[in-house]
């Protein structure tokens, strides 16, 4: 008896394009259900503690054969999950990334979305993972805002102004339906500029760019601190207004006393204990983590034992309504973030079902 044969679906970002990929609304709607998966703890990450951000190549400080040496935004990685609930799927996003790819004309991370039938492994879609990841990202604040946000917030502060904090940006306008300008900042003034069209344009945001990251904390109801590069940009926490809502997607330099000032929810905590546990046994100390953890100012405050955890909340119990979340109009929040490739698989799916449904993309026969 042969054996039946194995397909796999190619879809190309040009593809993944006219199934909706860029609708930000419908991928926020999308990830608040993982959130909900997330609390009720149908999923599964990496490792043994089955939460892992992902497994990382650590490139070399020095020359090693024809090893590539580490550098900013450097790493490559593979982000492997189980998700169920209506998805019931595994699958993993490949992750290459080097600050230095700029320089020949790509982007600075190129990713790959990959599908998997959950019983047999059976890779059933390939997908570009750029549009995918990024959306799903931006998604991520956009839902701590819809449930985190102070009542009638008006005003986004983006710190950064690349591509991860315009999708963003686009999702905390998406979950705040009462947003109506943006402050942005960035220290190249044509990224700001790029940002302000961009945000005017799809989403109708009054935009106003200043010149320094005070300016832009200091307007803000909503923080999106998106940035890349090796120094983090700075916040005094005397610049969060009351009420204000925190989101880092990217770390920042702040003080310790922000992080007893305000009320603290992640994501995932899960995934930041294991992020703690990888930077107690790495080689090269705990600060090897500031490469790939946006949640690095709180995990190292945890770690020296100078914030408890027992004070971190969920996003998901939250969403769920286990937990009542923000508590008063005057409340500032911090919510930290880590990437989880459940995202990716929830948001790859939703695509990869209405490509099928448009007979989109390409077979590939394995065996």
């Amino acid at each position: 008896m042969s054996a039946p044969q194995v397909k796999t679906r190619l879809l190309s970002q040009d593809d993944l394009i006219q199934v909706g990929v860029q609708n930000m609304p419908e991928c926020v709607d999308v990830i608040e259900g993982v959130f909900k998966l997330l609390a009720k703890g149908d999923y599964l990450m990496g490792g043994p503690r089955e939460n892992e951000h992902g497994q990382m190549i650590w490139f070399p400080e020095e020359k090693r054969f024809n090893i590539p040496v580490t550098g900013p935004d450097r790493r490559f990685m593979a982000m492997i999950a189980y998700l169920g609930g209506e998805y019931d799927i595994c699958g993993e996003k490949w992750y290459g990334s080097n600050a230095e790819n700029k320089k020949k004309g790509l982007p600075r991370s190129i990713l790959t979305t990959v599908l998997n039938d959950a019983d047999t492994g059976v890779p059933f879609a390939i997908m570009s993972g750029n549009m995918i990841s990024a959306m799903r990202t931006g998604a991520v604040p956009g839902v701590a805002a819809r449930h985190l946000a102070r009542k009638g917030a008006t005003t986004i502060g983006a710190i950064g102004a690349g591509v991860i904090n315009k999708t963003c940006s686009l999702a905390i306008a998406a979950g705040v339906d009462t947003i109506s300008e943006a402050v942005v900042y960035d220290p190249f003034p044509a990224a700001s500029k790029s940002y302000a069209v961009e945000m005017e344009e799809k989403l109708g945001l009054k935009v106003r760019v200043v010149d320094t990251i005070k300016e832009a904390v200091e307007a803000a109801d909503v923080i999106t601190i998106a940035t890349s590069g090796d120094a983090f940009p700075r916040i005094e926490t005397e610049w969060l207004k009351k009420g204000t809502l925190l989101t880092m997607t990217g770390a920042a330099d702040m003080d310790e006393d922000a992080f007893h000032k305000c009320t603290l929810f992640a994501d995932n905590w899960k995934m930041h204990q294991a992020f703690i546990a990888d930077g107690n046994e790495h080689p090269k100390g705990f600060t090897a983590l500031e490469v790939i953890a946006p949640s690095y100012p709180l995990i190292k405050l945890v770690n020296d034992g100078k914030v408890k955890e027992s004070v971190i909340r969920d996003l998901g119990p939250v969403i769920l309504g286990d937990d009542a979340g923000r508590k008063s109009d005057d409340e500032q929040i911090i919510f930290v973030t880590g990437g989880m490739p459940v995202h990716d698989l929830a948001w790859g799916m939703t695509l990869y079902r209405r490509a099928v449904e448009k007979g989109l993309g390409q077979d590939f026969t394995f065996f």
